[in-house]
């Protein structure tokens, strides 16, 4: 079961949980195909693309994923970083888009498969929450401005806001006012669906679920609308881009071909994607595992979404992953296993099979507001202000994120975000919180002496230290030391509080054993206390107890009782 999770489910398998499954897919089926087209046309590749590439992979990651309710599939995020990484490599090395695409994916599926074969599930922690919040923002904000080209029938491109606005300013002129009419009809009607569309149901006496699931289906109207538009209007011959012929049936499985340019062009950013896609994939399987007490391994959810982008790459697709809303569709509509995936996937390929003549006179506008309604819930500007209110280094990590992506790119916002988090922790962490600590009257509690009213004595100087110690801040906590031993001339003993230490390293070692041989130059005993046990092994295999000219207690009030100087009697 550790490497086939299907098998966990499979064995217990019942009539029940297949009607429960059969419904939900149906649901996410009629969601899945207007989401498909639409993330196809944002990745550059032709609409059949998107059919294809939620297919296979569905059926890869309900056999080796091990979220019973992720729906793996195209993405706005990933099919935004599919087209800015495959058409500079395309610009690059004069290959054949789709090729590349194709490309993509399977080098994607290579890295996620490896970093699960090699257990770095890890690796997802050292993405915070402002970063992925910022990048996600930014990217949506880059997303809708992408496809307004579609909504007004001009040509643009770009792929930084800078570029983007400029270019649509420019063809502004070229606007084509029917493609301009559909894509509004388009936008202003599913804008309406998901802000009022639910709870008019609701007035109507429809339940609540149903009204929610109605809605849902609000894109497949929009679709079917502007499709009949379009044919009795002939708004193709009035200018209105449609998407035209797609080819019926599915893709033959062929590995991709293989160019050593076009790979040295694409790597790095397959990389970005695997641990975006990754990242992503595994805190909406996350969330949704929680709210039935069931349990997503995270080094086999690098295996499953390796498996479904290799899928992708064998059947023509592109770069997938676990998507937010098909995936809380699929939770709500009341899921139970990874067989509604496979169920889903058998939908979306008799669309493929059978549905693909009547998308001839899909208008593009149509495609395009349909991602921007989807993208739009993703923007969540107001976070910067929570977040700068709570911590300025999480606020600058946002901030940073979001302007980065937005004036140079996804991948360098990405990296941005990852560098800046990585620095701002460092540097937060190089000057910890130190205090001064005292006891507590009538207590054993050690607080800090500008919070509390406590107990000192000017011949010991007891420091708590809020941090592990390592490098960074190893010079810091010399500094603070001397510090305390300059202001008072009393000064007999300085006890380090390590109550706050998990961590003591080579760095931080060397720097206590110059603190103890300074220390005792002047006659001052450093002692330690609250010492936790992993740091005391670490400790007993160095030379530092050996040539400490104090002691270890086992608490701080142990410590300073003992060092108090006694007092003469009466």
């Amino acid at each position: 079961m550790r490497w086939f999770p299907a098998a966990d489910w499979l064995k217990s398998y019942s009539r029940s949980t297949f009607t429960a499954d059969l419904i939900a897919a149906l649901i996410v089926t009629i969601m899945l195909i207007p989401q498909s087209l639409a993330y196809a046309m944002l990745a550059g590749v032709p609409p059949e693309v998107g059919l294809y590439a939620s297919v296979l992979p569905l059926v890869a990651y309900a056999l080796f994923g091990t979220s019973r309710t992720l729906s793996v599939g195209p993405v706005a995020v990933i099919s935004l970083m599919t087209a800015s990484a495959v058409g500079k490599a395309v610009n690059e090395t004069g290959a054949s888009y789709h090729e590349a695409a194709i490309l993509l994916a399977f080098l994607s599926a290579v890295i996620l498969l490896g970093m699960g074969l090699c257990r770095f599930g890890f690796l997802a922690n050292f993405l915070s929450h402002p970063v992925v919040s910022g990048f996600i923002s930014a990217s949506g904000i880059i997303i809708a401005l992408s496809q307004l080209k579609h909504l007004l029938g001009i040509s643009a491109r770009g792929d930084t806001l800078i570029d983007l606005v400029d270019s649509l300013v420019v063809n502004l002129d070229q606007a084509n006012v029917f493609t301009l009419g559909v894509g509004v009809f388009a936008l202003v009607f599913l804008v309406w669906c998901r802000t009022y569309l639910p709870a008019s149901l609701v007035r109507l006496g429809c339940h609540k679920d149903l009204a929610s699931t109605l809605t849902k289906t609000a894109p497949v109207v929009a679709i079917a609308a502007t499709i009949g538009l379009a044919y009795g209007f002939d708004l193709a011959d009035k200018g209105v881009a449609i998407v035209g012929a797609v080819p019926s049936g599915l893709p033959t499985i062929t590995l991709p071909s293989f160019d050593l340019r076009l790979i040295d062009e694409l790597w790095s950013a397959a990389l970005l994607i695997s641990i975006i896609g990754y990242v992503e994939s595994i805190s909406v399987g996350r969330t949704l595992g929680a709210k039935r007490r069931q349990r997503v391994n995270p080094d086999q959810e690098l295996i499953g979404l390796g498996a479904a982008n290799f899928a992708s790459a064998l059947s023509s697709g592109f770069p997938v992953t676990g998507g937010f809303s098909r995936s809380v569709v699929n939770f709500d509509a009341g899921a139970q296993t990874p067989a509604a995936s496979i169920m889903t996937a058998m939908g979306i390929a008799l669309a493929a099979l059978f549905l693909t003549p009547v998308l001839f006179y899909l208008p593009k506008a149509t495609l395009a507001a349909t991602i921007i309604v989807a993208v739009m819930s993703l923007v969540d500007l107001g976070l910067l202000k929570r977040a700068w209110n709570y911590s300025k280094r999480d606020g600058l990590a946002l901030a940073g994120t979001i302007a980065v992506t937005l004036i140079a790119g996804v991948e360098a916002g990405v990296v941005t975000g990852v560098s800046l988090s990585i620095f701002l922790h460092l540097y937060h962490t190089s000057k910890p919180h130190v205090a001064i600590v005292g006891e507590v009257p009538g207590t054993q509690h050690f607080r800090n002496i500008n919070r509390h009213h406590v107990i000192t004595e000017p011949t010991i100087c007891s420091i708590r230290v809020d941090e592990s110690l390592y490098f960074p801040n190893a010079a810091y906590l010399e500094d603070v030391v001397y510090a305390q031993v300059a202001k008072n001339a009393e000064l007999k003993h300085v006890i380090l509080m390590c109550s706050a230490i998990n961590v003591i390293d080579l760095s931080a070692l060397e720097a206590l054993e110059m603190i103890n041989d300074r220390l005792g130059e002047l006659g001052i005993g450093l002692h330690l206390s609250e010492v936790k046990g992993p740091v005391m092994d670490a400790l007993e295999r160095s030379h530092l107890l050996e040539g400490l000219n104090g002691q270890v207690y086992l608490s701080q009030h142990e410590a300073f009782v003992q060092l108090q100087p006694q007092k003469a009697p009466h």
